[in-house]
């Protein structure tokens, strides 16, 4: 690669590396206020950087929000890999899955009720809309990987489609994180207890195979 071209490389890999802490730094403005309430003046009056760095990196507050939840979500969905990949038995599996998703409720609680809204807001702005059904499908990817793997290890079939597990799931959490935000210290426990008592409704014992089969 000549000089001309890897300085021409150089100024790509700067302007992206911008373009990602500027969007780390609008995750909290957002998770904070919310998609609707939201502009890119705000978002620089709570971070460090001005509106006019903003409005040259990102022409829109579309384009930075798209931006910093697929920056958000690329975490995200690789959440249980290592308990799938690492669990043992399906008691295994489930003790650590409940225990870890309990957990995020407390601990990223604004981030996954910025998730929620912007994909409440998709239902109305066709701009962003592709960006976050893609994002969903990677999410119900996610639970399918651990609801498989926890069926496999019980040596039973899933009774439900992976995209029922992931409904399931999520609405699940959904409605603890409501209660998390409104106040109830109990949130996070019963939503553990409702985790582990899903896996036991999505799991069956082997059909028996029917007769002249």
């Amino acid at each position: 690669m000549d000089k001309r071209a890897r300085s021409a490389r150089d100024q790509v890999d700067k302007f992206a590396e911008r373009r990602t802490q500027l969007a780390t730094a609008a995750l909290d403005a957002l998770a904070e206020l919310g998609y609707a309430r939201t502009s890119l003046r705000e978002i620089a009056q709570k971070s460090e950087f001005s509106h006019g760095v903003l409005h040259y990196y990102f022409s829109d507050k579309v384009e930075l929000l798209t931006h910093a939840v697929h920056l958000y979500e690329a975490v995200c969905v690789t959440r249980y890999d290592d308990i799938v990949a690492t669990s043992r038995t399906a008691e295994e599996l489930r003790r650590e899955f409940t225990a870890l998703m309990a957990s995020t409720l407390l601990t990223d609680a604004p981030m996954h009720r910025l998730w929620y809204d912007v994909r409440n807001q998709s239902l109305f702005e066709d701009s962003f809309r592709g960006e976050i059904i893609e994002i969903d499908i990677r999410r119900q990817q996610m639970i399918a990987n651990v609801v498989q793997s926890f069926a496999d290890l019980c040596g039973q079939p899933l009774l439900v489609s992976h995209a029922m597990a992931y409904a399931l799931f999520d609405g699940l959490f959904h409605q603890a994180l409501l209660r998390h935000l409104a106040g109830d210290p109990e949130a996070s426990k019963i939503l553990r207890h409702d985790a582990d008592a899903l896996l036991d409704l999505i799991v069956g014992p082997a059909r028996a195979a029917a007769p002249g089969r």
